[in-house]
């Protein structure tokens, strides 16, 4: 049997754009990506903390340590410039593999930086 784990979570980083015009997708400061073990065009679901909305996409990387967390394309709708988001992505492996997994925790400053 096999089940679906978290992999890796970004924790409370600050939205810094919607962008309706945009094709779809979340971008992410790449440093985070990196930090968080997310690679581009993974799936990831976003939680918005101010206003309860779940919703998934897939990753794209911004600028390093840019702080950028933008919401492209019709999820722009759902979340607002300076909402708190929660980023999480999942795997699937066994029973026995998960128990021994570790996730990628990444909790940023309130500049959606790494902190040292």
């Amino acid at each position: 049997m096999q089940i679906h784990v978290v992999k890796s979570k970004i924790h409370r980083v600050k939205c810094t754009g919607a962008d309706l015009n945009y094709i779809g997708s979340i971008t992410i400061d790449q440093d985070l990506m990196d930090a968080a073990n997310i690679i581009e065009g993974e799936k990831v679901q976003i939680v918005d903390n101010n206003n309860g909305e779940r919703l998934e996409t897939y990753a794209i990387p911004g600028p390093r340590n840019s702080g950028e967390i933008t919401i492209n394309g019709a999820a722009a709708r759902k979340v607002t410039k300076g909402d708190v988001l929660i980023l999480i992505t999942y795997a699937i492996m066994d029973i026995e593999e998960a128990k021994l997994f570790k996730p990628a925790l990444v909790f940023p400053n309130e500049e959606n930086n790494l902190l040292n």
